[in-house]
């Protein structure tokens, strides 16, 4: 296999102006360029660039922003192939997402950083089912915290993969014995409804709300086993409530939707670290539903705890989103609709 960096760029013919890369493999340069060169043409019009297609090679034209750009996207994308990924339209999505019209140098340091990570590092989390493989720089530094660390926490907007990159690494240790069990809970906050009118008792009630991580324990464990184990109770899943009192040791432990917890529940829930234990701690601060007033556990535990050096805090942001490209605008929308409300508070005062 030649390694992908293995774009050689051919300097030697170079303008001012032009990048040309070449590529060794035909069939892997098919798959990068797409259907009818469609990655080419989405690569062109999100960087603002010309891209020339000459046999195996690739020639640039454009800013020396959107060439460097344009040559890490393409770099990045020919490495995961190379190690045999698939290539979607979600992958290029999130290796352009970092550039606006190639006007931001803000973001050639990370790319580098990316690039050199996806040559360098092929980083897998292996379940029954499936192998995650983290996309982003801020997924696998998550990921290497879960699997380095014993209390991690997760905390960015919707859709950038927490929940499911913790649940992932859980499974994995458990299978490789690493931990007893798994014990997955979720703050039984109402988003706007109330449990109450719900039919059923306490478990039908709860259950609806803790689906998201039921979903994702079915992605990575056959039914059958995965219903075995929640019946002998190596795996759990339930409402934050019903971890008091409990000391929970040689287990993986992940809390979901932190930021709905409260100062106590949140004290609680860390104080039941047992010994050889883990636990994983995800939220989203822009999506509170405590009661007005309520101070949100995972914001104060962030205040408190983010000087530890044994405690690790991962931040994802909107360029992170693997969802639909257009939850990624969305955030984005939102998150600077707070900053200015935000900062015309600061003004009138």
């Amino acid at each position: 296999m030649v390694n992908p960096s293995a774009a050689d760029e051919t300097k030697d013919q170079e303008q001012p102006d032009q990048t040309n890369i070449k590529f060794p493999d035909n069939r892997l340069l098919i798959d990068l360029c797409g259907e009818f060169d469609k990655n080419l043409a989405e690569i062109e019009q999100k960087l603002a660039l010309q891209i020339v297609r000459r046999g195996n090679e690739l020639n640039l034209f454009g800013n020396e922003i959107s060439r460097s750009a344009g040559k890490m996207v393409l770099e990045v994308l020919y490495t995961r192939l190379e190690n045999g990924k698939s290539l979607d339209s979600g992958d290029l999505d999130r290796e352009l997402r970092g550039f606006t019209g190639g006007k931001s140098l803000e973001y050639d340091t990370q790319m580098v950083d990316q690039v050199e990570m996806v040559k360098k590092f092929n980083f897998e989390i292996k379940t029954r089912k499936k192998t995650i493989e983290p996309r982003t720089n801020a997924q696998r530094a998550f990921a290497s915290s879960l699997l380095k660390s014993e209390l991690v926490f997760g905390i960015g907007p919707a859709g950038t993969g927490k929940t499911y990159l913790a649940v992932a690494v859980a499974v994995s240790k458990f299978i490789n014995g690493e931990v007893d069990r798994i014990v997955l809970s979720r703050p039984a906050v109402e988003a706007g409804e109330k449990l109450g009118y719900l039919p059923g008792d306490m478990k039908d009630k709860v259950d609806p709300y803790m689906q998201p991580l039921y979903d994702a324990l079915n992605d990575f464990l056959p039914g059958k086993q995965l219903s075995k184990l929640i019946e002998e109770k190596r795996i759990e899943i339930a409402p934050l409530a019903f971890m008091r009192g409990r000391t929970l040791s040689h287990a993986f432990v992940v809390l979901d939707e932190a930021q709905n917890a409260s100062s106590m529940q949140m004290k609680m829930f860390l104080t039941r670290l047992g010994e050889g234990s883990r636990m994983a701690i995800t939220g989203d601060k822009s999506q509170i539903d405590l009661p007005k007033g309520a101070t949100s556990g995972l914001i104060e535990a962030e205040r408190l705890l983010s000087s530890e050096p044994k405690i690790c805090f991962n931040y994802f942001s909107a360029r992170d989103v693997v969802r639909h490209p257009l939850v990624a605008s969305i955030i984005e929308a939102y998150d600077e609709d707070s900053r200015r409300k935000l900062n015309s508070i600061k003004l009138e005062k």
